[in-house]
């Protein structure tokens, strides 16, 4: 039995009515890019290495550092790794496998340049978004939900980014 992907319209809509909550309850607008720069920090400062006045590991002057773990944003970054395995697990997608047959049929079965170049990929993502100050998810859905006009280009920006990216990659 082929297994059924979640309506794209619910999904959005329910990520919205997310946002929403998020704004309510916690006064806070999605965003997921600070987290992987303030763990860094508390992961060298657990080994001896002061961060505090580099600017690339601290925001607003400082304001948050490796103390400030965990937090909102910290636990909105586990939710989205448990929703998603949530949301695989009910809609019957979930499986593990060494490497996706779409990168495989691409560029072969070797799991190691498979994660050599997704942990590569990730590492120039999070340096982007930390140097643009914020990641998708926090100028694309936060600030259209604003209303922002920064959160209209950085989103077309984004979309445009993923199409040459795919092109580039996968050439179909």
């Amino acid at each position: 039995m082929k297994a059924k992907a979640w309506n794209p319209y619910i999904a959005g809509s329910l990520t919205g009515v997310l946002l929403i909550l998020s704004v309510l309850v916690a006064g806070q607008y999605f965003g997921a890019s600070t987290t992987f720069a303030r763990t860094a920090a508390k992961l060298e400062a657990a080994v001896g290495v002061d961060t505090s006045r580099m600017a690339y590991f601290t925001d607003k002057g400082g304001k948050y550092g490796p103390e400030s773990l965990p937090n909102w944003q910290a636990l909105f970054v586990v939710g989205i790794a448990l929703g998603g395995l949530a949301a695989s697990l009910a809609s019957g997608t979930f499986k593990i496998q060494r490497v996706p047959p779409m990168w495989a049929a691409r560029f072969g079965d070797r799991p190691f340049w498979r994660n050599l170049t997704a942990f590569a990929g990730g590492t120039l993502l999070i340096f982007g978004a930390r140097m643009a100050g914020g990641c998708p998810s926090g100028h694309g859905l936060s600030g259209l939900a604003q209303l922002a006009v920064s959160g209209f280009v950085a989103l077309a920006f984004f979309f445009a980014g993923g199409w040459v990216s795919a092109k580039l990659l996968y050439r179909d």
